[in-house]
């Protein structure tokens, strides 16, 4: 079922929202040159215990740390590990999730780590653009598959693929809500768009093949099936009267 939120509910949300964006570009400011994955979830974990928050992913469904951290051929639910040291030319999508007020809040970006290769930082900023093309497309009373569309037509050009298998997700009062979104084209029309919806946009976008396998040893990391780069971008969006809100982009980013 669909949790249509109410105004009270939207103002707690974009509390949350406010509080992940400023944890994830705080965690972008400490990026470097041999920094462990590990390093990193421990500063998330300080900074989210110093301003009296919850990690969403902590402990979801057995999943060991605060935050996800997925380097380049990684697709997503990357675990921090001190054996993850980041080198020049490393691309790595950071994932937080945050409970506030007993509401969530999920962002995600992609962030390249000294100089990369051209094709490599044309990936990032395209995937960037493919969210804000997803984002573009929302309007209350049209078909949820706008945004796959929206974000299929721009990426198809530069022959990138879409992984079809994982999805954005409604989110509020539980860390994952209907609707699903996906993030590339589909017969199937979806749900129409209605004021006070709240999902995640998060298209996940890889040089080579769509197709994607979960680590075995761990049950969560998300690999391309090829090993080729993978970057992904993700916003929590309110549906309002006049189009969309974006609860967690911060007004100076």
């Amino acid at each position: 079922m669909i949790v249509l939120k109410t105004a009270e509910e939207l103002k707690k949300m974009r509390y949350a929202g406010l509080m992940t964006a400023k944890l994830l570009r705080y965690l972008g400011s400490k990026l470097e040159v041999n920094l462990s994955t590990l390093e990193l979830n421990i500063m998330a974990e300080k900074w989210i215990a110093a301003h009296s928050l919850r990690s969403a992913t902590l402990h979801y469904n057995g999943f060991p740390a605060s935050i996800c951290t997925s380097i380049n051929d990684v697709v997503c639910h990357g675990i921090p590990k001190a054996s993850d040291i980041l080198q020049e030319g490393d691309i790595i999508n950071i994932d937080v999730s945050l409970i506030a007020n007993g509401y969530h809040g999920d962002t995600s970006k992609t962030f390249s780590i000294g100089r990369v290769h051209p094709e490599v930082a044309n990936l990032v900023s395209r995937t960037k653009e493919a969210l804000y093309r997803g984002i573009a497309a929302i309007q209350p009373g049209h078909r949820i598959n706008v945004i796959g569309n929206a974000i299929q037509q721009y990426t198809q050009p530069f022959g990138y693929s879409i992984v079809r298998s994982l999805c954005g997700h409604g989110i509020g009062r539980k860390f994952h809500e209907e609707p699903m979104v996906l993030h590339a084209k589909e017969r199937r029309k979806g749900v129409r768009m209605k004021v006070g919806m709240t999902f995640t946009i998060e298209p996940m976008i890889n040089i080579g093949v769509s197709d994607v396998y979960i680590d075995p040893s761990d049950n969560w990391t998300v690999f391309t099936q090829d090993h080729k780069l993978s970057a992904q971008f993700e916003h929590t969006i309110a549906i309002t009267e006049t189009g969309v809100e974006i609860l967690t982009l911060l007004e100076d980013s």
